[in-house]
Order: C-alpha cells, then structure tokens, then sequence
C-alpha cells in the first residue's frame, strides 16, 4: 500500500487498512501463491501484514512500506507468524537490497498505488536472483468500452486524491508482461463490487 499524503494521510490510510479481513477470493489464492516461497522474500506494500500469515517456515521476509503508522501492526503480525522479519520505510520504486539478491518479491494490491509501476517493476526485476520469482495479486483496467471500465476511468481521478492513490483503470497486466521478465503466468478472476460491477483481478508469477 502507497503511503501518500503526508503524515495525516498515512494515518488515515493506516486507520482504513483492515488488519485480518480480506475477501475470500483473495484467501483462496494467496496459500497457492505465498506458501511455497522460501528463502530471502521481500514484500513490498504490506499493509498491515495481512499476508504473513500465509509464508512458509522457510522465509526470511523483508517488508517495504512507507506508511510508518503501519509498521507496528506489521511487526505484531511477523511475530504471531513466527517469521524472520525486517521492515524497511521505502518505497517500492526504490527497494533496499543489492542486485540479483532476493529469491522472491511479492506484491499484493500494491501497483494500482505507485507512482511508477514500471520502475517497481524494474526495481523487482533488480532485486530478483536469476530464477526468481515475482508474485503478484492485482485488480487490474478491464476491457475497453464495458461498463466496469467505464466506471473505472470515472472513479480512479477521485481514488487518486485520497490516502493509498489507488488507479482502478492502470493497465498492470500488461505492465507486468512489458517488463521483462522471462516468463508470467497467471489466472484471472472477478470481485463482486457495488452495483453489480465486478472488479477484475490477475493473481500468478513472473519468473525472471
């Protein structure tokens, strides 16, 4: 999660960051997704942690977040999950962490709120060591002309004025297909929303 707007932004956007709540298509695949990981993992945009809980013992997890009123409930998380933990106050366009070290970058609801999804997606491609893995879990434009795109293009200028700067029309399929990497798989499926919209979603790997 972007940590835009400020010392009172953040502290609202923490306060709107759900601590263990998310929608049951999100807890059906993220254990697909996170619990083979092992090794040196950096999350980047945690939240308040909701996807500790999801690692395997064999993580090593570095969390990049820039929301400082969020990093406490992140540690609390850490330690409930029994993990390895570091948190570092950055942002996801520049990630601590030297060239080709890192066996895992994972991202969850975090590309619809950066400033520059192609220069985190540089930065995670950085980061990774030949054979690693970014995993990801986004909502993502849909089609061109529907009636959920529609009220994507309407919502995401208002979204952006608000804590978390989220863009409900970013094109970050394809950003992630453009970015290099050597293959990306993923499956896609829709979120129930208000009025009968459903909000697409991509969840997979990109292997670099």
């Amino acid at each position: 999660m972007s940590g835009r707007g400020g010392g009172a932004g953040q502290r609202l956007a923490a306060r709107m960051v759900p601590d263990g709540w998310e929608p049951p298509q999100y807890a059906r695949v993220k254990p697909r997704l996170l619990a083979p990981l092992a090794g040196e993992v950096v999350e980047i945009g945690p939240g308040a942690g909701i996807n500790l809980g999801y690692y395997g013992p064999g993580v090593r997890w570095t969390g990049v977040e820039p929301n400082p009123h969020l990093h406490e409930r992140i540690r609390r998380g850490a330690a409930r999950a029994g993990l390895s933990a570091r948190l570092i106050p950055g942002r996801a366009e520049r990630i601590d962490a030297a060239d080709s070290s890192v066996d895992a970058v994972v991202g969850t609801l975090v590309l619809c709120s950066v400033a520059d999804a192609d220069r985190v997606l540089a930065e995670v491609l950085r980061v990774l060591r030949p054979g690693g893995r970014y995993v990801f879990l986004e909502h993502v434009a849909a089609p061109p002309a529907t009636r959920t795109r529609r009220a994507q293009d309407v919502l995401s200028p208002v979204l952006r004025r608000l804590p978390g700067g989220c863009r409900y029309n970013r094109e970050t399929g394809a950003a992630i297909a453009r970015a290099g990497f050597g293959a990306v798989e993923h499956d896609g499926f829709d979120l129930p929303v208000s009025f009968g919209l459903e909000l697409p979603h991509i969840a997979g790997t990109a292997v670099k």
